[in-house]
């Protein structure tokens, strides 16, 4: 396991957090021992609910693509990364994620992987892809619009722009708003609410609520990754890459 992943179990609570400072980039290798950590605590009988943190200014800033000359991230992981999302999906216990900062790209996708998010009017949150050129990923094809509705998804996939905290609770992309150096103490009250209740109860409830939703995120993922392959080709993509790392606006050209 990497040891950029602490895990400490309280009062039945686990709290994961990430240790990725600032902007807590992801690769395949966090992914799937994020996964691997969920799917152990889910079988912990000290463990009925997960806050899921991390260290530094921004909760996620998704995979890292300023790190190659060519645009195209190191360690993307292709389908390996996607592979190991839907585990993070197919997990039984319940999780609150406190979103400090930027939830961005990726990042989104894996807030949105979380029950629960508890964020602060400073943070905010976007698919930036169609802003580099790209094609969403991380399942946020189903969750997003599962989360805020098809036309609130539409507009933030669409183009790109950020959500800040207000905004975001009011359209139920987060489900609780509290002051930035609140946000561990509110999700760990959430997360002792869940924990609360009946645990097996819980875990039977949430199964029902969530359907087949990883499923659908597994399905979405594979229409992701093609289209991702496709466009990553692409002058555009270059383009959104090049602007992003020079903080400039795009200029793209439709090929």
């Amino acid at each position: 396991m990497t040891t950029d992943l602490t895990i400490d179990i309280a009062d039945f609570i686990a709290t994961v957090e990430v240790h990725r400072p600032p902007a807590n980039f992801f690769d395949v290798e966090l992914i799937s021992d994020l996964a691997d950590t969920f799917e152990k605590l889910d079988k912990d009988p000290e463990c009925r609910a997960i806050v899921l943190c991390s260290e530094g200014k921004h909760f996620c800033a998704g995979n890292d693509f300023s790190r190659s000359s060519n645009g195209a991230p190191r360690s993307s992981g292709g389908g390996e990364l996607y592979k190991e999302a839907v585990r993070l999906f197919s997990a039984e216990t319940p999780v609150v994620a406190a979103v400090q900062g930027a939830a961005v790209g990726g990042g989104l996708g894996l807030a949105l992987s979380a029950d629960f998010r508890v964020a602060s009017p400073s943070s905010r949150f976007a698919a930036n892809f169609t802003q580099l050129g790209f094609h969403q990923g991380f399942g946020l094809t189903v969750t997003l619009p599962r989360l805020v509705g098809q036309q609130a998804a539409l507009d933030m996939i669409l183009t790109g722009r950020r959500v800040k905290g207000d905004e975001a609770f009011a359209m139920g992309l987060c489900d609780e708003l509290v002051p930035e150096e609140g946000l561990r103490a509110a999700a760990r009250a959430r997360a002792l609410q869940l924990a609360a209740s009946a645990p097996l109860a819980v875990v039977s409830a949430r199964k029902s609520l969530r359907g087949d939703l990883a499923d659908q995120v597994r399905i979405a993922t594979d229409i992701e990754l093609r289209e991702q392959t496709r466009l990553r080709t692409t002058e555009d993509f270059r383009e959104g890459i090049a602007a992003s790392a020079a903080r400039r606006e795009p200029k793209f050209k439709g090929r």
